[in-house]
């Protein structure tokens, strides 16, 4: 903190964190914070998770007046999580601040121009490395804006705790088990975080959870081994076509889902009412939308983030690489359904072996893909918390904010909202073409501009709001 004395305002306040970004100060916070190399897909990753929790979040955790601690992953060792709080006053309300400072694999030597992904380098508006969107560059902007609070007005208002674990990448594993563990420890009156993308790169956004997703593999194993096609084939039945008929069924040719169970029975007014004033925006780099594909009479925010898709994420028959003329034996996918809240996820694999079965696909086996499984969570849109935060966004942006039931990804979202029980604000610090988990993943200078301003306002008004009312602000 700051030992000059610096103007108590909100204004002033909000000058100062976007003038961090401006001037370079958050590039040269991130910078080291990008060099390291915490992907947490790698087995030898602990060493590099420690590093991040240690050498970067405690020292600037502890010098804003909070108290820090490591927690050991009860499922994976190598995944620790890093638990920090400032209680100022036990009566005012307390709220959560959560991120992931583990990444993808870096991909060195596929990124353009020669970067490298652990070296953070700024051109042309953008801040590129690994990690600057997804998630490092998010929370620490969210951290820095609660810096900028104490040193214009010398305390919050509020309290805090910070959660950042580092194992999102890998399905946040041991996180829900975790919270089972020290739910006590982390209740909270609110979960404030930034995570995924804005719905563009000029749409401050504020989402209030995640779809839900089953990751699972589809195998039609017929037979070992392949046979010359000239000689069996007609005689040799293809697993690859009945993995394919067997698919087919899941849903119609434009990709409507034909089982009941995959979707809600309907979409809630306020949650149809809020995504149709949402207008989906693409880049020049994007794919042009298909609005005949998905269920009939949806279209754009609608069938992205208030219905259920089901996805082919890969087919395998034989050897695409080197094929020969030969009968397979064996044919697989991998595939994934994104739900809603309204479907029972309990209820998904088993529903598409009934429907498999009775049309003659009993020799098609399921596979759950445990890493590939969150639950679908959404805060009411009439929550206080949630008018409290778009009020205060509207406020300081001088524009309207979107608001969005939920996000059209999965987040290890129901943690918060279902075990420890809070609402969920995501105000993310990103836009859909950052690059994530590839080559040339960045943030823009802009939407880091605009995040430090939006987190501010948001800590300032908070503040004054538990202050003047020594209650939570809002309540659902």
């Amino acid at each position: 903190m700051s030992d000059v004395a610096q103007p108590a305002t909100r204004e002033a306040a909000i000058a100062a964190a976007r003038s961090y970004v401006a001037n370079g100060d958050f590039a040269a916070e991130m910078a080291p914070r990008i060099a390291i190399r915490s992907e947490s897909p790698r087995a030898d990753s602990r060493d590099d998770h420690l590093h991040y929790l240690n050498n970067e979040m405690r020292p600037l955790l502890e010098r804003m007046g909070f108290s820090c601690q490591i927690i050991e992953n009860p499922v994976e060792r190598r995944l620790p999580v890093m638990y920090a709080e400032r209680i100022e006053d036990p009566g005012r309300p307390t709220i959560l601040i959560y991120g992931h400072g583990d990444v993808l694999w870096g991909m060195s030597g596929d990124w353009k121009d020669g970067r490298d992904p652990w070296i953070l380098d700024e051109a042309d508006g953008r801040i590129y490395g690994r990690g600057t969107a997804d998630n490092k560059g998010q929370h620490s902007i969210n951290l820095a804006a609660l810096r900028v609070v104490l040193e214009r007005r010398g305390h919050l208002g509020f309290n805090t705790k910070v959660l950042i674990e580092m194992g999102e990448e890998t399905g946040s594993l041991g996180l829900a088990e975790l919270a089972r563990n020290h739910r006590d420890l982390l209740r909270s009156d609110c979960l404030i975080a930034s995570d995924g993308p804005r719905l563009a790169a000029g749409a401050p956004t504020l989402f209030l959870g995640g779809r839900g997703s089953v990751g699972f593999r589809l195998t039609c194993e017929i037979r070992e081994g392949a046979y010359h096609s000239g000689n069996w084939g007609g005689l040799l039945v293809n697993p690859g076509i009945r993995l394919a008929h067997a698919i087919a069924t899941i849903t119609d040719p434009t990709g409507r889902i034909a089982i009941p169970e995959w979707t809600p029975d309907r979409m809630p007014p306020e949650v149809r009412t809020a995504l149709k004033k949402i207008a989906l925006e693409t880049g020049p780099n994007d794919p042009e939308i298909d609005h005949n594909w998905g269920e009939p009479g949806l279209a754009g925010a609608e069938q992205v983030y208030g219905w259920c898709n089901f996805e082919i994420l890969a087919f395998i028959c034989g050897r695409p690489d080197a094929p020969v003329n030969a009968v397979p034996g064996t044919a697989n996918a991998t595939c994934q359904l994104r739900y809603v809240v309204g479907v029972d996820p309990e209820k998904v694999l088993p529903a598409l072996r009934a429907h498999l079965d009775v049309r003659g696909f009993s020799d098609v086996t399921i596979e759950e893909i445990k890493e590939d499984f969150y639950l679908a969570t959404r805060t009411n849109l009439d929550n206080g918390w949630v008018q409290f935060a778009l009020s205060s966004m509207e406020t300081t942006l001088g524009r309207e904010a979107s608001l969005l039931p939920n996000f059209g990804g999965s987040l290890p979202n129901d943690v918060f909202a279902e075990i420890i029980g809070m609402p969920t604000l995501w105000i993310p610090h990103s836009y859909p073409s950052c690059s994530q988990h590839a080559p040339d993943e960045h943030m823009l200078v802009t939407v880091a501009e605009e995040g430090m301003q939006i987190m501010t306002g948001l800590f300032w008004d908070l503040g004054e709001a538990a202050i003047r009312d020594r209650q939570p602000v809002a309540t659902a």
